[in-house]
């Protein structure tokens, strides 16, 4: 197999989601197969997939289903082992020892917390194991795969920018210190924002990326700015997004007068809130190709193959993928013509007249 993955194209390939690879909980591994730390032909081809938590609904939705489904079109005598650490650290380094317990010869490792990784990309590949960090980044591991994060934030700060007319105040809801990608959103986003002529009232950095935080820091700030004053919301992500608009509607605000507000990660109900104007724009960062790519280049090793071009990003070989801004004009375009959703998950009941407004029927 050769792999030949550099700055990949998105191409308009249907979301496949394999209904017989659904099994035990998010916390279970799923395991088979022998044991044994070496990789290539008569080794292990036992394959671990440690995913950070499950609060942002990419992971268990999109990104597991679609890694172990590529797996199985690829090889059918590879085993996947899967864990989720539900943002608890300490849970994903017990999780790491149980794979390499397993005899896991590859991991697929996507950190709770990327700049506290180290200890376990060690202790992998002192078993014998190749690490690829998925989607954030881990200084020493073998290989890394995500989109460009920094990009995202500019991508995300620039569409506010405009969207305000490079005036008025923002609230700034960032990720999770924790997360190495939050940092690259942040540096991006302010590369738009700072010095736009648009003002930061505000800027929360969100511990987990929680939602129900994000309500309530928006809600707290509305004690301290009026409404009028807040005329846009940079949201890192979609979930957070989502609590901005409680907030802001529980604070009296119409829908149809909410201020622009960002997001990332193409969630169904942040299209929906695109397709009705409540929303500015999202980021989609097609998952497909990077889920997949991940088990191509997981099984390349587990069989001792050449996993193709990478390109060099903080001195590991890596996989870098574009992201694409979703707005209202264009959902057909992208999501759906992807197959990421189908027009009839948008367009339910309550979204049905928006949906016929910005032409998706």
């Amino acid at each position: 197999m050769n792999i030949n993955f550099k700055r990949l194209a998105v191409t308009g390939a249907a979301v496949l989601l394999s209904s017989s690879l659904v099994a035990c909980g998010a916390n279970e591994a799923q395991t088979g197969g022998d044991n044994g730390g070496d990789n290539g032909e008569g080794g292990s081809k036992t394959i671990a997939l440690l995913l950070p938590e499950s609060k942002t609904t990419r992971y268990e939705a999109f990104d597991r289903p679609m890694f172990e489904a590529k797996v199985a079109e690829l090889c059918d005598d590879c085993e996947v082992i899967y864990f989720n650490a539900d943002q608890d650290e300490a849970k994903q380094d017990q999780q790491v020892t149980s794979a390499i317990d397993q005899g896991a010869s590859v991991l697929v490792l996507d950190p709770v917390n990327g700049d506290g990784a180290g200890g376990m990309v060690r202790d992998a590949q002192d078993s014998g194991a190749t690490v690829i960090a998925y989607d954030r980044f881990i200084e020493g591991a073998d290989y890394y795969m995500s989109f460009d994060n920094e990009t995202v934030g500019r991508m995300q700060g620039e569409a506010l920018v405009e969207a305000m007319g490079d005036e008025g105040g923002i609230l700034m809801l960032n990720g999770a210190p924790s997360d190495p990608n939050a940092a690259q959103f942040k540096a991006g986003a302010h590369g738009a924002i700072d010095g736009s002529g648009v003002e930061i009232l505000a800027e929360f950095d969100n511990p987990d990326w929680s939602p129900d935080n994000a309500q309530q820091w928006t809600s707290d700030q509305l004690s301290k700015y009026d409404l009028a004053d807040v005329k846009g919301v940079y949201a890192a992500n979609d979930g957070q997004a989502g609590g901005v608009v409680a907030a802001l509607t529980g604070a009296g605000l119409a829908k149809d007068e909410l201020p622009p507000i960002t997001g990332q990660d193409a969630e169904l109900a942040a299209i929906q809130r695109i397709v009705a104007g409540e929303q500015s724009m999202t980021i989609y960062k097609p998952i497909k190709i990077e889920a997949e790519t991940a088990a191509e280049v997981a099984v390349a090793l587990v069989n001792g193959e050449d996993v193709g071009e990478t390109e060099d990003f903080r001195g590991v070989d890596s996989f870098i993928f574009d992201p694409i801004v979703v707005t209202q004009d264009n959902v057909g375009d992208t999501v759906v013509a992807d197959g990421f959703y189908d027009v009839g998950d948008i367009c339910t009941d309550a979204y049905a007249d928006a949906c016929t407004a910005a032409g998706l029927e």
